[in-house]
C-alpha cells in the first residue's frame, strides 16, 4: 500500500509543491510551503485517528493533506480540482488501489469553500485540517502598512489548534487572536464561509463543530 512517505519521495510531487508555493508568493498569497502541507497532513491524520477510523483511512487523510494544494502549480483558481487531475496519474503510476485513488481525488477536489463538500471521511478531515491553519507565520508580506485583510487576520493569529473529543463528538477550533491587529469581526468577514464548511465537515464525521476565539465560544 502506498504511504505518505512514498508520496513525499516522489520528485514530481516535490517540485510541484515547491513551485506552486513560489507562484503564490509572486501573486501575494500567504505561505503554502512544506510547513502548511505537513501541518495539514498531520492534523487530518489525527482527526481520523482520534475518532476511531482505521489506520489506513488516517493514512489516506495524511496523504490528502500533503497533496491538497498541489494544484497551485497551475493556478490558484479551482486549484483543488486541478490538483486532483494532477495527482491521478501519479497515484496510478505508483500502483495505488483505484478505490483509494477515488477517495483521495474527491478529497483534494473538495477542500475549498467555494465548491467543496465533505463527501467522505478523508475529505471531511482534510477540510477541517486545512481551514485550521491560520497563523502569523504564513504572512509573507514584510510591510505591515500594506497588509490586506487576509494578511491582518493571519498575522493576528498567535495560536491555532484543533481539539478532537471522541466521547462528546466535538471538533473544536481554538484560536488566539491579537485584537489590536485584527478585530474578531474581520476574522468572520473573510472566514465565515470556511467555518460553515468546517461545520458540515464535522457533521459528516458525526461531530459538532465549535469555534473558540480568545477563550470565548462563538460557534
Amino acid at each position: 500500500m502506498i504511504t505518505l512517505e512514498d508520496i513525499k519521495n516522489n520528485p514530481v510531487v516535490d517540485s510541484f509543491i515547491r513551485k506552486g508555493n513560489q507562484y503564490l508568493g509572486t501573486m501575494g498569497f500567504t505561505d503554502h510551503s512544506y510547513r502548511h502541507v505537513n501541518l495539514v497532513s498531520n492534523i487530518a491524520r489525527k482527526i481520523l485517528e482520534r475518532l476511531g477510523y482505521s489506520r489506513r483511512e488516517a493514512e489516506l487523510a495524511a496523504i490528502a493533506g500533503y497533496l491538497h494544494d498541489i494544484g497551485n502549480v497551475v493556478s490558484r483558481n479551482d486549484h483543488g480540482i486541478t490538483g486532483a487531475v494532477i495527482v491521478y496519474p501519479i497515484f496510478m503510476g505508483l500502483g495505488m488501489d483505484p478505490d483509494e485513488v477515488a477517495v483521495l481525488l474527491s478529497a483534494i477536489a473538495n477542500h475549498e469553500e467555494q465548491y467543496g463538500q465533505p463527501v467522505n471521511p478523508v475529505a471531511a478531515a482534510l477540510i477541517l485540517a486545512d481551514k485550521s491553519d491560520v497563523h502569523r507565520s504564513r504572512v509573507r508580506n514584510p510591510d505591515f502598512a500594506t497588509f490586506d485583510i487576509h494578511d491582518r487576520v493571519n498575522y493576528a493569529a498567535e495560536n491555532s489548534s484543533v481539539l478532537v473529543d471522541p466521547e462528546n463528538r466535538t471538533i473544536t477550533m481554538d484560536l488566539t487572536i491579537d485584537i489590536e491587529i485584527c478585530p474578531v469581526m474581520e476574522y468572520f468577514e473573510i472566514f465565515l464561509t470556511r467555518m460553515m464548511l468546517c461545520r458540515r465537515a464535522a457533521g459528516f464525521l458525526n461531530c459538532n463543530f465549535e469555534l473558540i476565539i480568545n477563550g470565548s465560544k462563538l460557534l
